[in-house]
């Protein structure tokens, strides 16, 4: 067995190595400069095209694969927003990949990220004994994205304080980083061409650290929306779940049926309106494509390991459970109240049997 199968989550670009090459290898397009990759085959490796031998990767409209492109190839850094679980993070990786053949240039932000994680840091031993040298400096993500010529990419970058993200300007303004503890041309380092930043933020954490209006001005905005068709996303959730279902060894899958009813379950919950248009409550928590893909696998896992070898109904009811109740304790009383009201009157053996199992509810 290879490394990259025994890694739990291999990069885009090792997933996709054959692919990404033969695509290299077959492009004749212009490209910007630092590209690898013609946009017009980042979009074909991003959004599929049979004709080259390329799979969907992203399920999302088209255009904003090519806005998002732009952004990249001018002198604008870009940034993904959207609800938790649209997809911004695996969209911010293919493009990654495709560009520079490289995903894994990543900060990810939070209350504690500082500013040496994003940009360089010191071994100390070889600072104190030999003082300041590019041997003694630890080079974090942005260092090795503008020397090496590569996209960087900035997790939620929203969670980070303001003073963490304003450190990022002169980058995204100058493409220069100044590094004053080095003497002469050391002391600053050029970005090379290709170099430059995709960051994500969810708009659930958008406020907790507003971004200024100087880093606002260096970047373009655009948005991820949910998936707003339901085969696409019932589709998406079936080959997402096997695959994942696969890679753990588990061989059975939750029938069409159960995952018709996931999916259905979780666009009414997120939308707060049933399939025929009547409206009714929602739950506070997301209930993204992401979450119904999570609660899929962890129906396969628990009916084969735990259960009768398959998954069932009382598993889909316990598992969307964890999915759909985390900060507020009134969504598990909405949860409840859909199942009565809703669930109830549908017809069909596997929503019938999901209203029979909502004994499995906690609580």
């Amino acid at each position: 067995m290879s490394n990259a199968q025994k890694q739990q989550k291999p990069p885009a670009e090792v997933i996709y190595a054959d692919e990404l090459k033969r695509l290299r290898e077959q492009d004749d397009g212009p490209r910007p400069k630092g590209w690898t990759l013609s946009p017009r085959l980042v979009r074909a490796f991003i959004l599929g095209d049979s004709t080259l031998g390329c799979e969907r990767k992203f399920v999302g409209n088209p255009s904003l694969v090519d806005r998002a492109m732009v952004a990249l190839a001018t002198n604008r850094g870009l940034i993904l927003v959207g609800e938790p679980g649209t997809a911004k993070s695996l969209l911010s990786e293919l493009i990654c990949a495709a560009i520079c053949g490289d995903s894994t240039l990543t900060i990810q932000g939070g209350a504690a990220t500082t500013e040496d994680q994003i940009k360089y840091s010191w071994n100390y031993a070889l600072l104190l004994a030999e003082g300041p040298s590019t041997k003694s400096l630890v080079a974090a993500p942005l260092y090795r994205g503008m020397k090496e010529g590569k996209v960087v990419r900035f997790e939620e970058i929203t969670r980070c304080p303001q003073e963490v993200q304003d450190c990022l300007l002169s980058m995204l303004s100058d493409r220069v980083m100044a590094i004053p503890e080095l003497e002469g041309g050391d002391g600053m380092l050029f970005a090379k061409e290709g170099f430059n930043l995709i960051a994500t933020a969810n708009t659930r954490d958008r406020g907790v650290n507003e971004m200024s209006a100087a880093l606002k001005r260096r970047l373009n905005f655009e948005t991820v929306f949910p998936i707003p068709d339901f085969q696409t996303e019932l589709r998406l959730v079936q080959r997402q779940t096997a695959k994942l279902l696969a890679e753990a060894g588990v061989p059975s899958v939750p029938s069409p049926d159960l995952l018709d009813v996931l999916v259905t379950t979780f666009r009414e919950l997120r939308t707060g309106e049933t399939t025929d248009g009547q409206s009714m409550e929602k739950l506070s928590t997301v209930m993204s494509t992401a979450e119904a893909v999570s609660v899929g696998f962890s129906m396969g896992v628990k009916g084969y390991f735990m259960g009768s070898g398959e998954a069932t109904a009382e598993d889909l009811v316990e598992c969307i459970a964890g999915a759909a109740v985390k900060d507020d304790p009134e969504d598990m009383k909405r949860l409840r109240r859909y199942i009565e009201q809703r669930v109830s009157k549908r017809k069909g053996g596997a929503w019938k049997a999901m209203y029979k199992a909502r004994t499995k509810l906690p609580g």
